[in-house]
């Protein structure tokens, strides 16, 4: 089956090695240093009580590093099927990780779908999942629900683990999931963390949680192919003033083809 079809059908699908182990070690390296950041910054504003082994926005830290990680995306396969999924362009909405520590799950852990509200005839966003260290059913594999992109309501806690399947892989694999899936992080067990990179894509017409473009700022953007100009929202960015409004059509901020 395609991927277009295994998402409709299943809910989810997984891409097995599509990571270099140079880049995954990149990642994690990567990933620990943006934790630390992260982390004094929710102990400082008071959010550290459930929000340990989370991080957010990964590109504040060392952007290149995960800019090198969305350029995975533009394999024409995979470039060929979200376009499909979401009928035109798409952009990133987020991009954050987990680390999973024993017996010390955060509030991923809890059964949850990344969209509030549920339409079965559009879908406007999609999970990524990125295996930064092998996954198994002893370090906190994430249960996913499948089929459950068809359901509104929210399993019963008997239900959903009695049914679900787990994501378990090998570090690089890379699962992709309709974002009204029903799923949930598993509790790790073991002694050693099991670490995950969480990206969400969605139409363009989404706000996104952070405003990549400006984080990153017009110097670097500039530099970017067409490609990473497209995914971090350059195409679909809105004007702060009338200047920037009025503006030929190949300099507009808002782009035509962003629907």
């Amino acid at each position: 089956m395609s991927y277009f079809e295994l998402i409709n059908e299943k809910g989810w699908f997984k891409i097995p090695h599509l990571l270099d182990e140079v880049l995954i070690q990149k990642l994690r390296d990567g990933m620990d240093d943006a934790y630390s950041f992260c982390r004094e910054i929710q102990v400082k504003n008071g959010i550290d009580a459930n929000t340990d082994g989370t991080v957010h926005h990964l590109p504040s830290v060392k952007s290149d590093v995960f800019l090198d990680l969305l350029k995975v995306l533009k394999s024409n396969e995979i470039k060929k099927f979200l376009h499909k999924y979401f009928q035109g362009q798409f952009i990133l909405n987020s991009y954050g990780g987990v680390i999973n520590k024993k017996n010390k799950p955060s509030y991923v852990a809890n059964i949850h779908r990344d969209v509030r509200f549920f339409n079965s005839e559009n879908d406007f966003m999609i999970n990524v999942l990125v295996m930064l260290d092998d996954f198994t059913l002893d370090n906190g594999a994430t249960h996913l629900l499948t089929k459950s992109h068809t359901i509104n309501e929210k399993p019963e806690e008997n239900t959903f683990y009695n049914n679900a399947e787990r994501a378990t892989g090998t570090a690089g694999d890379v699962v992709f999931f309709n974002s009204k899936l029903w799923h949930a992080a598993g509790i790790n067990k073991t002694n050693q963390q099991r670490r995950a990179i969480t990206i969400t894509l969605t139409k363009p017409f989404f706000k996104q949680q952070l405003d990549y473009c400006r984080l990153l700022g017009e110097s670097t953007i500039s530099k970017l192919d067409d490609h990473l100009k497209q995914l971090l929202g350059y195409n679909s960015r809105v004007p702060s003033n009338l200047d920037e409004w009025y503006q030929p059509k190949e300099k507009r901020f808002y782009k035509a083809d962003q629907d």
